[in-house]
Formats: structure tokens, sequence, C-alpha cells
């Protein structure tokens, strides 16, 4: 079974339960924070991780983290 590292619109927009284009204003959105970052991004497509640290605000354990 293949693990995915990565979402694209579609799957978004089937998590978040909204259009595909609206998916994609967020993953460009997100993607845009990553890059500030320094990190490589590819277009319309997210890292799975952090597409749910920064919806979700949870870490890799499940616990919601802090906002200062």
């Amino acid at each position: 079974m293949t693990k995915h590292v990565f979402m694209n619109d579609d799957k978004v927009s089937q998590y978040l339960n909204i259009s595909k284009p609206f998916a994609y204003k967020i993953i460009k959105q997100l993607n845009k924070e990553l890059e500030a970052r320094g990190y490589i991004v590819i277009a319309g497509k997210i890292n799975k991780k952090f597409f749910e640290e920064r919806m979700y605000g949870t870490n890799e354990t499940g616990e919601v983290k802090e906002t200062s």
C-alpha cells in the first residue's frame, strides 16, 4: 500500500467538502507559507502533514498546538 505524502486539489476538496477551486486557493496559500520558510514546493500539491497541522493545529502526536 502506498503512503501518500502529498494532497492535490481533488483530495483537499474531498477532505474539507469544498469546491476544487477553493481547495486550490488553500493549497496555493499554504505553499506560499512553505516557500517563505525556504522549502521547495510543487504547484497544486501540499504536504499532507503540513496541511493537517495548519488546518487543525495539531502536531505529529495529534496534540493541539498552543498559539501565541
